[in-house]
């Protein structure tokens, strides 16, 4: 799966962030190309304007690029980070499987409309009447097909029920969700995404020393500071979205051959 991903990564023209270590004192560790357009250009404009709120919420209402301290720099957590990626990484894979289901959903009750207007028209006007709209309308040979099928196998209007989209708005549409369905959309559906998602987040910022408490706990042994630019930590936000959509492409491909996915 990981190679799958980092595939898409290449054919989208993006390259991965390198694994970030530490510098001296107050030195940037985001030397790399920010590519913010190919990392956009792999969502949909709907997923988009969901993305840039988590940008606006991660990097504290410096979501958008441009600004004029994008060159400003922070001091922050290398594990605090860690767990930011992963989030996003996350957030990623939520957002491109509701989008999936929100532009299926679309297609599914514009295709509903239409039939429904084209069957009111085949009882009004009768069947070479609709034939002549729907190569006006579409040219689609399937639809005309269809049409051409006897009355009798024609549901009428009351009888079909048309499922309307919330919204034209991703977020609206996300919205609508119940706390049930909503929590069920933002889980990872495998364990193996899990597993990627945490592989990757380590190989970035490294893996998380721990040591034992006298209460026999555990807690973080050492933790390091590293120095970014508010651009740079919007490349790895970006990069961390990407990654979780590209994940769910990725997990649904491969199960359709090895069935893997908790359903």
């Amino acid at each position: 799966m990981y190679a799958l991903i980092a595939q898409k990564f290449s054919e989208s023209g993006i390259a991965f962030v390198p694994q970030i270590s530490g510098t001296a004192k107050n030195e940037r560790v985001d030397r790399w190309p920010p590519q913010e357009e190919e990392l956009e250009s792999i969502h949909s404009d709907s997923a988009l304007e969901l993305i840039q709120e988590h940008l606006g919420l991660v990097l504290g209402g410096r979501g958008n690029a441009g600004n004029e301290d994008d060159d400003s720099t922070a001091q922050i957590s290398k594990l605090r980070m860690g767990r930011a990626y992963a989030a996003s990484a996350v957030y990623g894979y939520f957002i491109r499987r509701v989008d999936k289901r929100f532009q299926l959903e679309k297609t599914v009750s514009n295709s509903r409309a239409q039939l429904i207007e084209l069957e009111r028209a085949c009882k009004q006007g009768g069947s070479s009447a609709v034939n002549d709209h729907v190569v006006s309308e579409s040219g689609q040979g399937v639809t005309a097909m269809v049409l051409r099928r006897p009355t009798t196998d024609v549901e009428g209007p009351k009888r079909v029920k048309q499922k309307v989209v919330p919204s034209g708005r991703l977020r609206t549409y996300v919205m609508s969700f119940d706390q049930r369905t909503l929590q069920r959309y933002a889980n990872l559906r495998s364990k193996e995404s899990a597993s990627v998602i945490e592989r990757h987040t380590e190989a970035l910022f490294g893996k998380p020393e721990l040591k034992s408490t006298p209460e026999g706990g555990v807690t973080i042994a050492k933790d390091e500071l590293i120095t970014l630019s508010f651009s740079g930590l919007r490349r790895l936000v970006l990069e961390a979205v990407a990654f979780g959509s590209f994940l769910w492409d990725v997990e649904a491909h491969v199960d359709t051959h090895y069935n893997f996915v908790v359903r």
